[in-house]
């Protein structure tokens, strides 16, 4: 293998944690590679402009700069002119019981349910230490806005169900402040403002680490050759680092593996189905519909309905039954959208979309990512701080989503992420 040896850091990944970790190198004066398994940078930020929906722009994963005013790539895309979509601003809100409307009662016990629901985690929490979100909802069990919340805050917004996700790891990562979306989509954002002037190596996978070579040097090794460095960033995803394609000589310490156990990816499942005929379902424009969860652990499937004036909806999914979803196929995933749409318009959704244009995604079946984002199982909120902790003396460090807390499982909580273990690499 050719070797060079003239690189201060190597970066393994060229999502939102290797781009940040590379602009921060550069600002700190160091060089540095970063190699990219796939043929783009991004990552899960990745916008695409799919012939099904008419060649619009649509982000295949992140849709959000999230608490706009605190998110460091908000001030990089205004101080590049970016126009920025304020999304809670241009949302209209439905939601349903059955088939009708809420009630303005409804509504207002709806909104006053979220902060009982947090103080009810925030008492648990303290009472028992870690417990899931399902044992909050449990807690709840009386009050019947408990399993739409759980379902939300669990299943929709952080991929898993709430029997299996961590009520502390929720509570750390709750994000205030609006939601920003950078015209044209968050990935385009990414290609066009985040990667100039880096050193990216596409379509290079890493196959192997060595990690704790002579005079503590990195050598990471590629079907193209290998590069030497003082150290390595590592920011591919907790599935990806779980799955064992990527191989660490010697093998990283227990506490990194058992961070990486406790961190496993999530799913989520985007379903688009693009209107065949006039009828809009008597819902206005960028209009957001849900319709209550009767029971807790049942599904939720929320749907956005002709965003940004488009003609299409798009629904998502997450947790256990975007799984069973992914292994039944595209076929079943689009029947199970439009059931869930029934359940809310009635039989009228049928003509509308019957054969219509329609685009699924499938995170789970990307070699390099293999899943949505992490979750902490209960009992280890912890484990994303000891994730991010430098090993070997700083000579390998591991970044991304899943090792931030408070932006975790964002693009921003990668970015940042990324940033600091530049900060320790260099």
């Amino acid at each position: 293998m050719a070797i060079e040896t003239d690189t201060d850091v190597v970066v393994v990944g060229a999502g939102l944690a290797g781009l940040g970790a590379a602009e921060r190198l550069r600002a700190l004066g160091r060089r540095c590679v970063v190699l990219e398994a796939s043929a783009r940078i991004g990552g899960r930020a990745w916008t695409t402009h799919p012939a099904e929906l008419g060649g619009v722009w649509f982000d295949m994963g992140a849709i959000w700069l999230h608490d706009a005013e605190n998110n460091p790539l908000t001030s990089i895309a205004r101080n590049a002119g970016d126009p920025l979509l304020r999304s809670d601003a241009i949302r209209v809100e439905r939601g349903f019981v059955g088939q009708r409307l809420m009630t303005q009662a409804e509504q207002t016990e709806y909104a006053a349910a979220w902060p009982i629901f947090e103080a009810a985690a925030d008492t648990l929490i303290a009472a028992h230490g870690d417990v899931s979100m399902r044992a909050v909802a449990e807690h709840l069990g009386d009050n019947p806005w408990a399993a739409s919340i759980e379902a939300w805050e669990a299943a929709v917004i952080c991929t898993v169900d709430g029997d299996r996700f961590s009520a502390r790891d929720w509570r750390r990562n709750a994000l205030g402040g609006s939601n920003l979306v950078p015209d044209g989509g968050v990935g385009a954002f990414v290609q066009r403002r985040l990667g100039l002037g880096i050193d990216i190596r596409l379509n290079t996978p890493v196959t192997r680490v060595r990690w704790n070579g002579r005079g503590g040097r990195v050598v990471v090794e590629t079907p193209s050759g290998a590069v030497s460095a003082r150290s390595c960033i590592v920011t591919v995803s907790t599935g990806v680092l779980a799955g064992g394609g990527l191989v660490f000589d010697p093998p990283i310490p227990a506490r990194a593996r058992d961070s990486i156990a406790a961190l496993p990816m999530g799913l989520a499942v985007k379903v688009a189905l693009r209107a065949v005929g006039p009828d809009r379902l008597d819902v206005p424009l960028h209009c957001s519909v849900e319709q209550r969860v009767e029971r807790i652990g049942d599904p939720l499937m929320p749907f956005q309905c002709w965003p940004f004036g488009r003609d299409y909806v798009q629904g998502w999914i997450g947790g256990s039954v975007a799984e069973d979803l992914a292994r039944a196929g595209s076929d079943a995933t689009a029947a199970f959208a439009l059931e869930r749409l029934r359940a809310v318009f009635g039989g009228r959704v049928d003509a509308l979309f019957r054969d219509a244009p329609r685009l699924i995604t499938a995170w789970d079946a990307d070699p390099y990512v293999l899943g949505a984002y992490s979750y902490a199982v209960p009992g280890a909120a912890d484990a994303r701080a000891a994730l991010a902790e430098p090993i070997g003396d700083g000579h390998l460090l591991i970044a991304g989503e899943a090792c931030h807390v408070g932006y975790a499982s964002t693009v921003a909580g990668a970015w940042i992420s990324g940033q600091d273990a530049a900060t320790a690499a260099a």
